[in-house]
Order: structure tokens, then sequence, then C-alpha cells
């Protein structure tokens, strides 16, 4: 651990000096903002996955099949645990539920293993998680959020329900509310759940058999979007496709990304769909932002102890052009296994990772301690903000989601097969930390939103007008207010799947008492925009956004 404790700083100091020396760099702002919190030291387990539920819980969870973790089950529980040959009667919980307003923590009860698995909220709020590792790759287990005893709230698990085995799979919400599961390690095909008669069979896709490179792969957890003509956008490895999951046919293919360098795991890049706005216009755009990564070989020679430099470029490309092309940013820090973050401002938040190696036990080095800030709507020269550094290195199995009140919860980072605390380059990792983008600043507080009504959970219907509402205790510049809703998505290895944000159409803000102003929003007006969910809704005033309140659009 002295070994740690004596690197941190120096690794920060390297990359700050990186920076330094370059004055020219294209894309770069150098603002450093932003503030760390540590939540918890120890919740118990290194939070692989990560999601956050409508009633502000986030539920967490690793693998079962390593051994103990630091954190007994309730009530004397235990699980037969046949898939560790060490313990075979576990008493240790390998999922915990984390309440943000009390930072507590609660362990929960998975029976199987859900080792690198998947999943999404459905559109009553619950937690529908797919697949996993031995004799968890067929199950699907659901965790419903309550808020009255929540002790009786735990997983329950549906074993059988998927036809194919589903590791390293990637989840969606269809705008019928129904989940596709795609791909996975030697899947090369996808699947429905909840299943029908006509959809009760798993349906072909060669792209992911044509996207998986020999003894890499490089195509796992691809990044999935629900564009906005209803077909979903893949990405995996360099290459993406517009997909009518439907008639399973191939719409579009996209020209494959300059480089030609893989992105999807284990080369572990991260992407996001841009906000998605003019949301009322017979034509909407939708733009995707990919970055990060390693070169094509990296796993290989991480195995033999050559760890390869990560990417340092960024591809963006409108999906929904006529002739979609990628233009390509460089990012200030190459980054590997970081996550990229949409904030409730429309910016995006890069963070976590390695700077060398790729996603694999003992195969990343270099932590990036130094989130970097995208703002997409900048000149193109000045998209890049960098923040201020972690001292905490966040690799390999790490998580992070936004949660309601504009601030990233960050934890895991777990590269051994085993918890490892002592005599490794990076011990496992059981704390929980927040990360305060600068909108949260003090010096901010004037311009800080408070919306007071309508009331948290509201329902709204698609193409509804609602009155939002908002105090600002200081001036208001009414031609820099926007209403944002955003989707919590689920976070694991670098990708959190159903993230996406809208920038609702609204109307002229006007004042209706002391600091107390109204603007009226349209919701959209399609499921091919916005599934059927809870999101999350901001009001944003000259980039701040205030605290968001749930609505759910139905």
């Amino acid at each position: 651990m002295t070994t740690i404790i004596t690197v941190i700083p120096f690794l920060i100091l390297c990359q700050l000096l990186l920076l330094l020396l370059l004055p020219c760099h294209r894309n770069l702002a150098y603002a450093a903002g932003g503030k760390w919190d540590l939540l918890m030291s120890n919740i118990g387990i290194s939070a692989m996955h990560m999601q956050l539920l409508n009633n502000d819980r986030v539920v967490m969870y690793d693998r079962t099949d390593f051994g103990a973790s630091n954190i007994s089950l309730p009530d004397g529980k235990c699980r037969n645990n046949r898939n560790d040959l060490t313990l075979k009667v576990d008493c240790t919980a390998h999922s915990v539920e984390y309440d943000v307003s009390t930072n507590s923590i609660r362990p929960l009860m998975v029976q199987t293993d859900v080792w690198c698995s998947s999943g999404s909220a459905t559109s009553d709020g619950t937690l529908v998680q797919t697949g996993g590792f031995n004799d968890g790759e067929n199950v699907v287990r659901v965790f419903k959020p309550c808020d009255g005893n929540r002790s009786t709230c735990d997983w329950k698990e549906i074993g059988g329900a998927l036809i194919q085995s589903r590791w390293y799979a990637t989840n969606h919400v269809l705008p019928d509310g129904r989940q596709i599961i795609i791909g996975g390690r030697d899947a090369f095909n996808y699947e429905f759940y909840p299943k029908t008669a006509s959809t009760n069979n798993v349906f072909s896709l060669p792209f992911l058999q044509q996207t998986n490179d020999p003894r890499e792969e490089n195509n796992l957890y691809p990044f999935v979007f629900l564009n906005v003509d209803g077909n979903l956008f893949i990405f995996a490895n360099n290459r993406a496709i517009l997909f009518n999951y439907t008639k399973n046919a191939v719409v579009k293919t996209y020209p494959q990304i300059p480089g030609g360098d893989p992105r999807n795991y284990p080369s572990t890049g991260s992407a996001v769909l841009l906000p998605l706005k003019n949301l009322q216009a017979q034509t909407i755009q939708a733009e995707v932002l990919v970055c990060g990564g390693t070169k094509r070989g990296s796993y290989l020679s991480a195995e033999r102890g050559n760890f390869l430099g990560a990417l340092n470029t960024c591809g963006r490309i409108t999906i929904t052009d006529l002739n979609p092309q990628w233009t390509m940013e460089t990012m200030p820090l190459a980054r590997t296994m970081g996550d990229m973050m949409i904030l409730p401002n429309g910016n995006i938040l890069i963070i976590n990772g390695a700077a060398s190696g790729t996603a694999g036990w003992e195969l990343g080095r270099s932590p990036v301690l130094i989130p970097v800030t995208y703002h997409p709507d900048n000149p193109s020269d000045s998209r890049f903000e960098v923040q201020n550094p972690n001292t905490i290195p966040r690799m390999y199995h790490s998580a992070t989601i936004l949660l309601r009140d504009g601030r990233v919860l960050v934890g895991g980072s777990n590269p051994h097969a085993r918890y490892n605390f002592t005599g490794v380059l990076f011990p496992t990792e059981l704390s929980l930390q927040s990360f305060s983008p600068s909108y949260l600043d003090s010096e901010s507080a004037n311009l800080h939103p408070q919306i007071i009504s309508p009331a948290s959970r509201r329902k709204v219907k698609y193409g509804g007008r609602v009155n939002i509402r908002f105090t600002v205790p200081g001036s208001v510049n009414r031609n820099l207010v926007k209403v944002t809703m955003v989707a919590p998505g689920f976070n694991t290895h670098s990708f959190t799947m159903n993230q996406r944000m809208l920038v609702l159409s609204s109307g002229n803000v006007t004042r209706v008492g002391n600091s107390t102003y109204k603007i009226n929003s349209v919701f959209p007006n399609s499921s091919n925009l916005a599934p059927t969910s809870y999101y999350m809704l901001f009001v944003v005033h000259q980039d701040i956004p205030s605290e968001g309140i749930w609505i759910r659009i139905q």
C-alpha cells in the first residue's frame, strides 16, 4: 500500500504536466473544476455494476464466484455456492443497495453468478438484469424499487428465462417497453425479454460474428442506441450498423471509424448518444460519440507483459444523415476503460480508466485520474475541459452513474480474480465516491434553479405540455434556460446501457413571483424518442442544472 500512496500523487503530477506541455492542443479548455468526496470507505463489495432506481437508491453488484465479500448477508442467511470450489457455503452479500439520502448500504442476496452481466430499468422502474456466468448465464433477475419495508425488497431470480447464454451482452429498452439483449461471448444473436409466442426464440445477427477478432473478440458489450426512427444503432469493434430488429434486417452500414482500431471490450472505449434536440421538428438529428479504446492487438500484447498505449481519439457521427461520416477529435488524455456520462446540462463527463494496457485481469496500467468534460455544442477547438483529479485509481471493473442531485457516483475497480488488497499495483476498491461537477460549486449558487412544481413522480403523456415552476436566487437570463430529461442507465464495463437525454421543446420563460419563474415544456410525442419509463427532469440555467425530479412518461 505504501507504494500506491507514493505513486498516485506522482501520476497526477505527470498527467497535469502532460497537459501543460500541450498548449496548442486542439479541442482543449484548461479550466479545471469539480470536487471529489469520499462517501464510504467500504461498501462491502467492489461495484462492478450500477443502476439508479426511481426511489433514489442505487443497486450495485459484483460476482458470486470468487469467495467471500466484505459484507455479511442479514439474519444469518447463507447460500450454497456451486461456482466457487473454495467456499461452498457463502454467508456474504455480493450485491448491495445504496441509499443516496442517508449514505447507507443494505446487503442484498443474489443466488446465481451475475459476473459481467447486463440490464436496464423497465417502464415501471423495475431493474431487469440478464445473464452472467456459470449458473447465471441464462438467468433473469428482477429488483423492484420499494419505499416501505426495505428488508423485504430483494432480488427475484427466474432460471432459464434466456434461451442463449449471455455473458458480456448489452441490453436496451425498446419503444414498446420490452428489452432487447444483444450479443455476448459466443452469442452472435439477440433475444427479447419478456418473451411472446412470436419472440420466444433467438435471432441471428451476423454482424457480431463479422466484428469478432480471433483471440481478442473486441466486440463484447456492443454500444447500442435507439435511433429516432425506432431502429437500433449498433457499434461493435470498429464498425456500426443501423438495425431493424423487428425484421432482422440491416438498414444501413456506416463507415468504419477512422484508424480502424477497436473500441469495444476488451479494448473498452465508451460511447454516448448525444442529447436529442428540436424534438418537434419534422426531422430530428441524432449523433453518437465514441471515445477511447486500444490499438488492435493490445489484449494479446498485455498478456505478454507489453502494455500498449490507449487511444486518445473520439469519433463523432450523425447517424441520421443520408451520407454519414465520422469526424475525429483528440482527447487531452488517452484512455481505455473510461466511462462517459451525460450530465444534466448536456455535457459529457469522461472519467475513470487507464492510459495503457486493456481490460482484463492484471492487464491495465497507468490509471487516468483526471476526468474530462466534453462540451458537444462548443466550437470544435474548445470542446474538452480537464477536471480536478481523483486520488483513487478506478481501473477494470469500476462503475459510474449520474445521481438526481447532479453528482456522479463512482465505485468499484478490481482487476484481480479475487479481492486483493495488498502487494498489488491496484488493490481491490470497496470505496464509494462522488464527483461534483463545477455546476455544484458554491460560486454558482445564485444561478442555481430549484424546481417547485410539478411534484416528483409526475406522470406525463406523450406530446403533453407541462408548466414547470422554478426559482433562481439571482438574476435570470431567460434566453439561457432549458429543460432536459435523462433516462437513468445501467453501467458496467465502461458503457451505460439505455443512457439517454432529451432537451424538451419549451416556450418563453415568464416571471410569476419573487425569484419565481415558469416555463412551458412539451414532452416527446413518440416512444421512439423516449421509451416509456422514469426519467430525471432538470431545469438548466446558464449551464447550471437544478436538482432533478422524477417523471414517468407513458
